[in-house]
């Protein structure tokens, strides 16, 4: 299995001999305005460039998109991703907009889906907490399980709470990426995990490899990298956490 975290949530996946792509923004920088009442509203989104080409990354057998907020699934995508390629998305309503978009073979996530002889499971998120519930809408995560590989967890655009904790302990995840921004509006709280929600992640998961990513890449982020990595380094969890820079990979 190969990771690689091209930016913001964005995944180039390589599992059972199979590349999957996962939340693809591939705009350039600066394309978009920014999140609003949130921070930084003089810098437009993404943050950063594209850590790979867009050949590299889109060189792939399917696309996972869990949610279709920006971030995860921009214009730029939409016009260079073959039109013919397998798109997984978490529900009809996702589905529609996809195939609005001239997507020929799109299909749910169910609890047990088989791409090629790989498990896709999908799992349930929460994109923040309380009232911004309304606002932020739904998302989905997924669980990635092969007779030849490790188990895979991508978590999503989702703050640590029970179904989390009940995907943990169903499927054993030996790798766990979690979106770790902790980014927020001026009102409403963590929209996605914030180094305590990782805390949890970790303590519900000991002997897990977690990687955090969605971070520094759009307006609205409140965590930096280094603030969780010292933050894990002052919690004891710093070996089985990696925060990945832009383009970084890692093989397991």
């Amino acid at each position: 299995m190969n990771i690689q975290h091209i930016r913001n949530a964005t995944l180039v996946v390589e599992y059972a001999g199979k590349k999957f792509l996962i939340d693809p923004m591939l705009s350039e920088k600066g394309t978009y305005p920014p999140f609003p009442n949130s921070l930084r509203q003089d810098q437009n989104n993404p943050l950063t460039s594209l850590s790979a080409s867009i050949e590299d990354i889109i060189n792939v057998d399917a696309v996972i998109v869990t949610h279709l907020h920006i971030d995860h699934f921009d214009d730029k995508a939409k016009e260079v991703l073959p039109k013919g390629i397998k798109m997984f998305v978490q529900n009809e309503e996702d589905a529609e907009e996809v195939k609005k978009a001239g997507f020929q073979n799109v299909e749910v996530l169910q609890e047990d889906t088989d791409f090629e002889g790989i498990r896709l499971i999908k799992t349930k998120g929460e994109h923040g907490r309380g009232e911004i519930l309304k606002v932020a809408g739904h998302v989905c995560g997924v669980v990635f399980k092969d007779q030849d590989e490790k188990t895979l967890y991508v978590a999503g655009d989702t703050v640590w709470y029970e179904a989390v904790q009940e995907t943990l302990d169903t499927h054993q995840p030996d790798i766990i990426v979690v979106n770790g921004g902790d980014n927020q509006f001026l009102e409403g709280g963590s929209l996605v995990m914030g180094k305590e929600d990782i805390y949890e992640v970790h303590k519900a998961a000991p002997d897990a490899n977690i990687i955090s990513v969605h971070m520094e890449a759009v307006n609205h982020w409140t965590l930096s990298r280094q603030e969780l990595k010292s933050f894990a380094e002052e919690k004891g969890f710093s070996r089985s956490l990696s925060v990945p820079e832009d383009g970084e990979s890692y093989t397991f």
